[in-house]
Formats: C-alpha cells, structure tokens, sequence
C-alpha cells in the first residue's frame, strides 16, 4: 500500500468523523432539564404552550417563551395526551431521529477500518528504513548505506589538496562516470573498485567524496563495521541489499570506509564457514566479482591496513586499482594550508610556506586541526586576528601536550628537570645528523615534566646508521645529565620513557634494520604479522642471545659517547639549566647562544615576527617514515 492510498483512507475517516458531528449539530438555546412530575404540574397549571414528543423524549415551550425538556419514564401514560389536549397544548410527534447516513458507514466500516490501521503499523515498522520507520523486525538486513544525492555533495578536487598523484589516478573515474561511451566505445572498462590506503587524517575519505562530487552522481557511504550484526547471516542481506539500491542509482558511487573490519583474511576467526564476518566478506566477494554485472556501480574503500585485507578482496575484477594516500610533502601542506586558512582571518606576517616548512609529517586533519587550535587561542586572547604567536602554541600542544602551569613543582624538582632537559638539547646539538633542537621546556605538559622537540629541517624518507645512533645519544642524555648532578644515587624515574625508546630503537636497529656487522640483515621476528599466532621469534635461543649482546654493545657505546660530549660541556649544562629556571622556555637561537657560551637573548617577541628564525629551526617534526614505529623516535624527549 503505497503512502497516497494511506493518505486517502486517513482523510475520508476525518470526513465522515466531521460529518456525523455537522448533521447532528442543533442551533437555538440549550433546553432547560426538568423532571416528567414538574412537567406534569406546568401543563396542569396551564403553564405550557406547546410540546414535540419524540419517542421518550418531550421538549416543550412555556407561555413566557423558555424551553424545556424532559424524559417520560418507559410506562404507559393514558391520561398524558388528555391533560396536553384538555389544557390547550399544542402536540406535536415526530419520528424518533436515526443515525446519519455517514455514521452508520463510519459504524459499519469501522472494524474494517481498524484493521487496516493495525496493518499498516505493522507493514511500516517491518519495513525499517524503506516505510520510514526505523528499528522494525525486519530491518536487520537492510543496509544501513547513507544516500547522499549529486545536489547534496559539494565537495569538489578543489577541496582536497596535497594528493596529486592521488587526484590523478582517480581522475579518470569522473570521466568514466560523466561519459561512459569514451570508454565503452573502444572496450575499455573502468575499475570496479579501488582501495585508497595510507595513513589516518591524509584525505581518503574526502578524495572519495570529492570523485562523487566531480561526477555529479549519488553516493553511497557506510563503514565496514555497519554490515556486521551477532545474527550469521545479516551482514551478507545488507551488501546484497546495498548493491541492490546502488545498481536502481547506477552510475553511482558505493564508499566503503575502514573496510579492514569486515574484509580480514578469511581462516583465522573463530566459527569456520559460519563466522558473520566470513559470509559478509564473501557475498561482498560475489557482488563486486559475480555473474551478474554491476556496471556503473564503482566501489571505493578506504583502509589504514590494506596488508590484513584477503587476498581474494585486492585481486584485479574486484579492487583493480589501490591508490596509496600518503603523508603530504612541503608543496602538498602549503596547499593544504590555503584551503583550511579560507574562513580564518589571518595576520598579514604570516607565511603560509613557512608554515608548511615547519609542519614536516603532519597529515592533512593535523593541519586543520592546528589552524583550529590557533584560531581558539586567538579568540582566548581577544584578537581579530590570528598571528605567528597562535600558531606557534598551536604547534606546541599538538608535538608536546597542553601546558600544565597549575600543577606545582618544588624548586629542586624543577632544577632536576632542567638539567634532564639540557642533558637532552646539548647531546643532540652535539652529534653528527642529529635533528636541530626546536625548544626546551620545563614547564609540565601532558604526562612529561619538561619536554626537548628536536625538528628536521625537512622532510625524511630514510634514517642512517649515524642518525639513529645519534638519537640514541641525545635520548640517553638526560639520564647522564642527572647522574653527572647528583651521583647514582640521585637519578630520578624521569628517564623511563627515554629508556623504553632507546631499547626499541637499538633492538630494531639488530632485528630489522639490518644495522649491525655482526648479526646482519636479516629481520629476526615478524612483530606486525597480519594473522594470529603468526608473529614472534622464528629464531633459535643462541641466536636471542646474541641478539641481546648486540643491543647491549650499541646502547653501551652510545651512552659512553653521550657521557663524554656532557662531561666536556659541563659548564654549557649549568648554563642552560640557569637559563630555563629563569625563562622555562628556551627556543633555538637561545640554545645557540648557550652552545656559543654567549649571554642568552631574551625570548623573542612573536608579534615582531617577519621572518623565519633560521631554516633549522623553524620546522616541525613527526617521523614521516614510519609514525607508529616508536623504535625511530619522535619530536619530544621528556621528562
């Protein structure tokens, strides 16, 4: 029953309802209500002038013009008519009234209408989504796809910047889907599906919004999570039924985020060919891949981890293409900047490729969030515009954690922490490749009671030997510094980070990076194994040893040679400890002077920045070789 007919039968049963009320609507004065006794006594008295006898009921007017009306009790009455005509009434009789011709439908279809409500209600809360009702029985295996039609998507490639190559390759999908026949007519056939990976925050899911954009044609999106339910079979129901409304809006998009969640290599879940997940995976399988074509209907997905995706799900036919969405490089964040800075007021000094210089790593959502963070702390300040200054901040909370100005520290707790952090700075100035400090704090932020960033000056791609060994110094330093103070004795639980950091990353440097003469390049271990049960040691127990002594000779070495650079600047050390008990803060060109063995300049005034503050020291870091390796290192050295 289709909503017009619902509609229809809803207004008739309002029509009769206000009918029957009409027709039965008398106009005039209410009749007053007396007793058949009263009325008796007034006919006697000669107080009636005239009656209408209707069945039971007796309505009458007295000689003064008032009405009245009565009830005669269901008993016979002879002498009443005599009493009426004996004392001048005027009799008049009429038939008792029956119900409207409307009411007696309205009575009579009413079962019937009844039912029919009650089978509407049920028919819309078991078709969920597609009644309008939502959570019925049988919604389960609807999909639960989000239709966005070609006027709804304003998000065009202009929107999505520091992707070129990944705009490029999927720029041909716009043709194909604004022009089919340029490709149909020399049988050329678009790819059914591509897989966008790469790291969280670098744009797939706006490139794909983009596509559809461009195309102007609807697009479908879901995540991978929504098609698995506890009940075996659902999940399959909703991707037959999605690509069922997919193929009714051909040519079209269908968007598959995280897909990971439901295209996992089949064999290593528990349930065998019962499991939910398995079946959903295979009718995906068939429908992108099957005997009956869905042509015009292009599958994009997105995922952080394409190497746990099943092989039978990347193979040419169903994801013909993967697209690898890739951190942005300096030209692809100054891009990306412009299009975040459109609806913020900007200080006319600030540079936008300086910005980008100093961001080395940042993903696309790292870069608008740090344009958000800068325009709160601006509105915090009262400004109108947001300047060097915020963005700056901005910077900070994002490498280093919110500052924690509240939390209160003794004067000896803060000098212990000031020599921790310059142990830090002065060992990674000193060693060769090491990236240039950015800044030295002892004020609180996050978890760390002081913080060292060290920025590159560029982007990275690859770390040497010497670089890692570098870090491993620089790492160590802090814990040096503290035992140089205050003896064995005095070194704080502060290094238990740096510790944590400088053993995985001498422990890669054996067993992964093929860094050491001795045990060689070869990968001892598959820690990141896609499949349970898969990963851990693939090496016999002599060889673990040997792996030990290898890391214990780098980490050795490394911190005798971070032990020396500190004991032969020691004076550098007490400096700049006095430095950062007096400012808390020190930036690059301070640390330059410490180095120097200069008098410190005092901290520089943002709203006079015009320019870099040199090249070195002006860009920001997060690894872009491998963020989620805590084995390289990141910006910060802490407390």
């Amino acid at each position: 029953m289709n909503e017009m007919a619902k509609n229809l039968i809803l207004w008739v049963i309002i029509a009769a309802i206000l009918m029957s009320i009409f027709q039965n609507f008398k106009e005039g004065p209410t009749p007053n209500t007396i007793s058949y006794t009263n009325f008796v006594d007034e006919v006697q008295t000669d107080r009636v002038r005239s009656v209408v006898i209707e069945g039971l009921i007796i309505e009458g007017e007295h000689h003064d013009g008032t009405r009245f009306r009565t009830v005669r009790p269901d008993v016979y009455d002879s002498g009443l008519m005599n009493d009426l005509l004996n004392h001048s009434v005027n009799v008049e009789g009429r038939e008792p009234q029956k119900p409207s011709v409307w009411m007696q439908l309205l009575m009579a279809a009413f079962p019937i209408l009844l039912i029919v409500l009650i089978f509407m209600f049920f028919m819309r809360q078991m078709q969920g989504g597609a009644g309008g009702g939502r959570g019925g029985p049988m919604s389960f295996g609807k999909s639960k796809a989000k239709l966005l039609s070609e006027d709804q998507i304003k998000t065009t490639f202009a929107d999505v910047a520091g992707v070129d190559e990944a705009k490029e390759d999927v720029s041909e999908l716009v043709e194909f889907l604004s022009d089919p026949s340029k490709f149909q007519s020399l049988g050329g056939r678009i790819p059914r599906g591509v897989l966008m990976s790469g790291p969280p925050g670098t744009g797939k899911t706006l490139l794909a919004k983009a596509i559809a954009g461009e195309a102007k044609v609807p697009f479908f999106s879901i995540s991978g999570s929504d098609f698995v339910e506890m009940f075996v079979g659902v999940g399959a129901s909703r991707v037959r039924d999605m690509f069922e409304q997919a193929k009714k809006q051909a040519p079209c998009i269908i968007f598959i985020d995280e897909i990971d969640a439901v295209g996992r290599t089949r064999g290593g879940g528990i349930g065998g060919g019962n499991d939910e997940r398995e079946q959903t995976l295979n009718q995906l399988l068939v429908e992108m891949d099957g005997f009956e074509a869905n042509d015009g209907v292009i599958v994009i997905a997105a995922s952080n981890r394409p190497d746990v995706l099943d092989k039978a799900l990347l193979r040419p036919g169903r994801f013909d293409r993967q697209i690898y969405v890739g951190l942005p490089d300096i030209r692809g964040r100054e891009q990306i900047l412009k299009v975040h800075v459109r609806k913020v007021p900007l200080d006319d000094k600030i540079d936008l490729g300086i910005l980008a210089r100093g961001t080395p790593g940042f993903s696309g959502a790292d870069l608008a969030n740090l344009i958000n963070e800068a325009a709160l702390f601006a509105a915090r300040a009262n400004r109108r515009l947001v300047t060097m200054e915020e963005f700056e901040h901005a910077r900070d909370k994002i490498l280093m954690g919110a500052e924690r100005r509240s939390m209160v520290m003794s004067e000896e707790e803060k000098a212990n922490t000031a020599y921790h952090e310059a142990g830090h700075a002065i060992v990674g100035r000193l060693v060769p490749e090491h990236d240039p400090v950015h800044k030295v704090s002892i004020i609180p932020r996050g978890r760390a009671l002081g913080v060292t960033q060290f920025l590159p000056k560029e982007d990275q791609y690859s770390y040497s030997k010497r670089k890692l060994e570098g870090q491993l110094c620089s790492l160590y330093g802090g814990r040096i510094a503290e035992e140089l103070i205050h003896g064995l004795d005095g070194v704080t639980t502060g290094a238990s980070n740096d510790i944590e950091r400088a053993s995985q990353l001498a422990r890669s440097m054996v067993t992964r990076w093929g860094l050491t003469e001795k045990m060689g390049p070869i990968l001892y271990g598959d820690e990141e194994s896609a499949m349970p049960g898969q990963g851990g040691k693939n090496f016999s127990g002599s060889t673990s040893q040997q792996i030990d002594e290898e890391v214990r000779v780098i980490v050795d070495s490394n911190y005798a040679r971070a032990e020396t650079l500190l004991k032969d600047n020691v004076d550098i050390l007490h400096a700049m400890k006095a430095a950062l008990m007096e400012f808390e803060t020190l930036d690059a060109e301070q640390v330059d002077d410490l180095m120097a063995r200069r008098k410190v300049r005092p901290p520089r005034d943002w709203h006079d920045f015009d320019h870099p503050a040199g090249d070195a020291d002006s860009s920001s870091e997060t690894s872009p070789v491998d963020k989620s390796d805590a084995s390289i290192g990141g910006p910060v050295e802490g407390s």
